[in-house]
């Protein structure tokens, strides 16, 4: 039986930016998965805390040098990658000096409390989804884990969604992290930058009224998924009234507490 394709798309991956929900998981979870029955790729910003030469990053010439509009602005990708030890998985980086570079104001590794968040998760789902789209490989599951992927499971969905009949369509998983109470609001002026970027104005609009925070970026991504993991022993309850609503299945921290990594194989047969 040919292994199963397994895409990884992590806001934060240890050891590459402190241990937290989000990046333990990145980083074990791609471990324990790859060789066992599943093909693994796995993405992540490339912030200005990660150091390149302690963790031996280098650019991919042959998949940077596109330019991704966002605002009416041109901003040229930079693909790097570096090989997760000890199993030795390939990390690809999406690198921006307008969008990933450390600031002196930064208030964590990831930069939450800038005003520009919708770019930046604009930006990183864009990038990795070109650089999938270039690598001409096709996975089976997508899991996407954090706030600043909350855009690709949308991108994924409706605007690369695989051309030819022959391959499926993928299982998008969306992980959602405990709150952030210093997280910057969201720009309201992130859905006529999708309108912009060609995303069918009838997926967004609905957006708008209710104004925009993080759990505007959570909702999208809900309303994209195929099923919802919480990394936190306390949903936020109108987040998860959304996922009953819609029926998706959903994986809890206490599940993942009581089997660890092993808790996700048998998550992901079941959809």
């Amino acid at each position: 039986m040919a292994a199963k394709k397994i895409l990884f798309v992590s806001q934060e991956i240890a050891p590459y930016l402190p241990a937290n929900e989000i990046s333990t998981l990145g980083k074990a979870l791609p471990q324990s998965l790859q060789g066992r029955r599943f093909e693994v790729r796995t993405f992540m910003p490339k912030f200005g805390n990660v150091n390149e030469r302690r963790n031996q990053l280098h650019e991919v010439i042959r998949l940077s040098g596109l330019n991704i509009e966002i605002n009416n602005t041109d901003h040229p990708l930079i693909l790097k990658v570096a090989s997760m030890q000890p199993v030795r998985i390939q990390v690809y980086f999406i690198d921006n000096d307008d969008y990933f570079t450390k600031l002196d104001d930064d208030i964590d590794a990831i930069g939450s409390n800038r005003p520009d968040n919708d770019e930046r998760a604009l930006y990183f789902a864009r990038g990795t989804m070109e650089t999938v789209k270039k690598l001409k490989w096709d996975p089976e599951i997508i899991q996407c884990s954090g706030w600043m992927t909350a855009l690709s499971p949308l991108y994924m969905r409706h605007l690369y969604a695989p051309d030819s009949p022959d391959v499926p369509t993928p299982k998008i998983i969306y992980c959602i992290e405990p709150s952030n109470p210093d997280m910057a609001p969201i720009d309201p002026q992130l859905i006529r930058k999708l309108r912009e970027d060609g995303v069918d104005p009838t997926l967004i609009d609905k957006y708008e009224a209710d104004g925009m925070d993080v759990n505007s970026l959570h909702r999208i991504a809900i309303d994209n998924a195929d099923a919802v993991v919480f990394l936190t022993d306390t949903p936020d309850p109108d987040l998860l009234a959304k996922v009953n609503e819609l029926g998706l299945p959903i994986l809890t921290k206490q599940e993942i507490d009581d089997k660890g990594v092993a808790a996700f194989p048998a998550f992901y047969e079941s959809l």
